[in-house]
C-alpha cells in the first residue's frame, strides 16, 4: 500500500472512523446495513418501542461467549463486550489483558474510546443549544471568528454536528506514515485543537517556517452531503469552550461526568498519556529493520484528539451515558430529536452508510443508524491504536451492547472479529 493510502487509514483509524465497516460481517454478508433510502426523523419513543422488541431476537450468552472465545490471535489480543437492556444483560471477556503477567482482560477495566468521544462532545453541544447560549444554525464564522479560511462559505454549527459541512480533513502531517513503528515512536506526540484546525489554512502543526501548505479545499457545499471528518468535532469543541469560558473538560465533567456518576470516565490533558485500571493493555506488532517482529505496549499514548477521539471510559459508564442520552436526561426535548434525524442528503465518499452514487447520509447529530431486517439500532463506533470500541442500541433500550477490541495492527484486521461480536450480542447470528 501507498504512503498516501497509509496514511489515509492511519487517519480513519486515529479519528475512530471505523463507523459502519465496523457493524457488518466482512463485505459479502452485511448483518447491519445503512439505510438505502433518506432516514425521516424518529417517531414517538414509546411507538418505536413495540417495533423494537417485536423485531429484537432472543439474547444468547452461549453465542456469544462462542464469538469471544475466538481470540487471542496475532490481530486481537483480547475483547469484551457487555449486554444490558429490557431484554436481558450478558457480560463476557477473553484474551490476554497483559502479556507481561498473563492476567485477563477486564470486562470492568477502561479503554480508549477514540470517537465515541463525540458523542459527548455533541450532547454538550445540544445542551448549549437548549439552553439557547448557541445557535445551531449560527456559524463557525460567527462563534470562531477567524479561524476557517477566509474563502470558505459560511458553516453551521449543526452541520459540524450531522457532518455535512463539507469542510477539509486538514493536513496529514499527524499520521506520520501510517505504519506501526512510527506510531510507537511518536505515541507521546501531541497537537493542541488550534493547531490541528490551523491545517486547513495550510498551516503546519509543527509550526516550522518554510513548510506551509497550500489551503486545502471545501469538499461540497455546506449542507448538501454528508461525510464523516473528525476536524468537524475539533471545531466543535472549540465552540463549546468560546461560548462557555470554560475548558471542554470542565463542560463534560459537570454537564455529563458528574452528574451521571460516571466515575470510569476522563477527559485527559493531552500531556497526561496514563490510562488507569485498563481492561487491557494495548499492544501493536511492530516490524523491526531486521525484519523480525516485536509487541509495543502503547497503553500510554497521547490523548490529543480531545473533543474529537481523547476520552476514557468503561463499558458501564458508557451503558450508562447512552441510556441518559436516549432517555433524554440530558437534553431538553426541543433539542432530543436531532440525536435521531439523519439528513436527507447524498453520502459524499463514505463507506461508513455504503457505497455508490445512490448511497445516502446515515448519521444524525451524534449518532449512527443501522439497520437489518427492520431492526435499528443507534450508536457509535471508536478507534484509537489499540482500541476499537463501540455502542449500539436499540432506541427504546430493550438492548444496549457495548464492546472493545484490542487490535495489534492499524489496517483494520479486527473489523471481521469486531462485526461477529457486535451482531451476535444483537442476536443477529447466521
Amino acid at each position: 500500500m501507498n504512503t498516501r493510502a497509509n496514511r489515509t487509514r492511519w487517519a480513519l483509524l486515529v479519528a475512530g472512523g471505523a463507523l459502519l465497516t465496523a457493524v457488518t460481517i466482512g463485505a459479502s454478508a452485511p448483518a447491519f446495513a445503512a439505510p438505502a433510502a433518506p432516514v425521516p426523523a424518529a417517531g414517538a419513543a414509546n411507538g418505536i418501542s413495540h417495533t423494537a422488541v417485536a423485531l429484537l431476537p432472543p439474547l444468547d450468552p452461549a453465542a456469544i461467549q462462542k464469538v469471544l472465545d475466538q481470540h487471542p490471535t496475532p490481530d486481537v489480543t483480547g475483547a469484551l463486550v457487555r449486554v444490558s437492556g429490557s431484554a436481558g444483560s450478558f457480560q463476557g471477556a477473553s484474551g490476554t489483558g497483559d502479556l507481561a503477567t498473563g492476567q485477563a482482560v477486564d470486562p470492568n477495566g477502561r479503554f480508549r474510546i477514540g470517537s465515541i468521544s463525540k458523542v459527548f462532545t455533541t450532547a454538550v453541544v445540544l445542551q448549549l443549544a437548549g439552553e439557547r447560549r448557541l445557535d445551531l444554525d449560527g456559524t463557525v464564522q460567527q462563534y470562531l471568528p477567524g479561524v476557517l479560511p477566509k474563502k470558505f462559505p459560511l458553516v453551521t454549527v449543526g452541520e459540524l454536528l450531522n457532518h455535512t459541512s463539507g469542510l477539509p480533513t486538514g493536513s496529514e502531517e499527524m499520521w506520520g506514515d501510517g505504519s506501526t513503528a512510527w506510531f510507537e515512536a511518536h505515541r507521546l506526540d501531541s497537537w493542541t485543537p488550534e493547531q490541528v484546525v490551523a491545517t486547513l489554512k495550510g498551516q503546519p502543526t509543527d509550526s516550522q517556517p518554510g513548510t506551509a501548505q497550500q489551503v486545502p479545499t471545501m469538499n461540497f457545499d455546506p449542507g448538501t452531503a454528508q461525510q464523516y471528518n473528525g476536524m468537524n468535532t475539533f471545531l466543535a469543541g472549540m465552540v463549546i469552550e468560546r461560548v462557555t469560558g470554560h475548558s471542554f473538560a470542565h463542560e463534560v465533567r459537570d454537564r455529563i461526568i458528574r452528574p451521571l456518576g460516571l466515575h470510569q470516565t476522563s477527559v485527559p490533558d493531552a500531556d497526561n498519556p496514563a490510562l488507569p485500571h485498563p481492561s487491557s493493555h494495548a499492544y501493536l506488532t511492530v516490524t523491526d529493520p531486521d525484519g523480525t517482529t516485536h509487541q509495543a505496549d502503547v497503553t500510554e499514548q497521547s490523548p490529543w484528539p480531545w473533543a474529537e477521539g481523547g476520552l476514557i471510559s468503561s463499558a458501564s459508564d458508557l451503558d450508562r451515558f447512552f441510556s441518559a442520552l436516549f432517555q433524554g436526561r440530558l437534553l431538553p426535548a426541543s433539542v432530543q430529536e436531532n440525536l435521531f434525524t439523519v439528513p436527507d442528503v447524498p453520502n459524499f465518499h463514505n463507506n461508513d452508510c455504503g457505497k455508490g452514487p445512490s448511497s445516502r447520509a446515515c448519521m444524525s447529530m451524534g449518532l449512527e443508524r443501522i439497520e437489518q431486517g427492520g431492526l435499528v439500532a443507534w450508536g457509535k463506533t471508536g478507534s484509537r491504536p489499540g482500541y476499537t470500541s463501540g455502542v449500539f442500541a436499540t432506541r427504546d433500550l430493550s438492548r444496549k451492547v457495548v464492546y472493545s477490541v484490542n487490535p495489534t495492527g492499524l489496517a483494520g484486521a479486527e473489523t471481521p472479529y469486531a462485526s461477529r461480536l457486535l451482531v451476535t450480542s444483537f442476536g443477529l447470528t447466521r
